[in-house]
């Protein structure tokens, strides 16, 4: 039978275990000459990194200092006391055979101080295998070898199930990258056979851009013209306000020249020309109102036209537009701008429509006054000649 020893880590091991898990930098000169302030911050670092010491262990209970006459004095020793007891806790819970007592803490010895870092970090490395166990267990070799197996599967089992899980996922995801790329090989494919169409489109819309700074151009002219009309039908209004005002001035001179019909032949036959003078401007004043009324409706036709333009050119530009956006619903939006070009259509004709009904009754209501001036003055005429 052989006894089992407990186990510890040489001082090279311990060297690069510090080393190797970022703990501490330390050599192996620093092992042989320990100091107090060396060694007690080397198992500071040790039982941080173990999370067995907390990191605000530098703080001091102030509330226990104040029981001591000097305060001051005692934090040091107080920090090195609980460092003390916490070093010693985790070495009987290792149960470990030698007993760390304050000496190693304050006067280190080098071959207690390797045997005590040995165990500690031998602990920190092999912490999931049971070494407390087999410590103080006095078993064969194969014994203990089956027992370390044993517990070795125990912790590799999870293990084990968590790599049969990732390869299980392993292959599903496999799957489903080879379907992804079935999936981008069909779209590359579409996309290639897409390709002259989106490049059609392109072209289209490149045009369409290019077209559109002439477009705005056209349209800039047309809204001047469009201003020019307005101020001529203006014009054409005052002009013919200024004609029935002057219509009605006639009116009212031809009453007063009536009142003032005396009963002599000559005077009558003077007042009848002055009445047929006044007849020929008022019909050469009706000439000239129809003539401008008529002006005034070409005026109205031009912009009726320019309206209808401008109306086609906003629906070429919203075409564009949508063009631009989506190729995919130019015929759609094709379709209702016909729908739209008929419905204006309509409209204009029922708008050219209801124009040419109110000139026919401007015309017809001038013509009935100016027959019944006529059939008046032939009326009075006559009786004047019978006077």
């Amino acid at each position: 039978m052989s006894k089992f020893e407990y186990p510890s880590l040489s001082r090279r091991d311990i060297v690069n275990v510090l080393a190797d898990y970022q703990i501490a930098t330390v050599s192996e000169a620093d092992l042989i000459n320990p100091n107090p302030d060396f060694i007690s911050n080397l198992y500071t670092l040790i039982l941080i990194h173990i999370d067995f010491l907390p990191e605000d262990h530098g703080q001091v209970d102030f509330a226990a200092l104040e029981h001591f006459e000097n305060p001051d004095l005692h934090i040091d020793s107080v920090r090195t006391m609980n460092l003390f007891h916490k070093i010693r806790e985790l070495i009987a819970a290792l149960d470990c055979p030698k007993k760390f007592t304050l000496k190693d803490l304050i006067k280190p010895d080098v071959d207690r101080t390797e045997f005590f870092l040995g165990a500690i970090l031998n602990f920190f490395l092999h912490r999931h295998v049971p070494f407390l166990i087999l410590a103080h267990l006095k078993l064969q070799d194969a014994d203990i070898c089956l027992l370390v197996i044993f517990e070795k599967m125990n912790f590799l089992g999870p293990l084990v199930d968590e790599l049969r899980m990732l390869a299980e996922q392993r292959i599903e995801l496999e799957t489903r990258i080879s379907q992804l790329n079935a999936e981008i090989a069909e779209y590359n494919e579409s996309r290639e056979r897409e390709m002259p169409l989106v490049q059609e489109v392109d072209a289209r819309v490149k045009e369409l851009r290019q077209a559109i700074p002439t477009l705005n151009n056209h349209q800039m002219s047309l809204k001047a013209s469009i201003r020019k009309i307005k101020e001529k039908a203006k014009e054409m209004d005052e002009k013919i306000s200024s004609a029935e005002f002057a219509l009605v001035q006639s009116a009212q001179e031809n009453a007063s020249l009536r009142s003032k019909i005396v009963q002599s032949p000559d005077k009558l036959q003077r007042a009848l020309e002055e009445k047929r003078l006044i007849q020929v401007e008022a019909k050469n004043a009706e000439r000239a109102a129809m003539q401008s009324f008529h002006d005034k409706t070409a005026i109205l036709e031009v912009y009726t036209k320019a309206c209808k333009k401008l109306l086609k050119h906003s629906a070429q530009m919203q075409d564009i537009q949508e063009q631009v956006n989506s190729a995919k619903l130019v015929e759609k939006d094709v379709k209702v701008l016909k729908v739209k070009l008929r419905d204006e259509e309509v409209l204009d004709k029922s708008l050219e429509a209801n124009l040419a009904n109110a000139i026919n009754t401007k015309i017809y209501r001038v013509t009935e006054s100016g027959a019944a001036k006529q059939q008046e003055i032939a009326h009075r005429c006559e009786e004047l000649a019978r006077e």
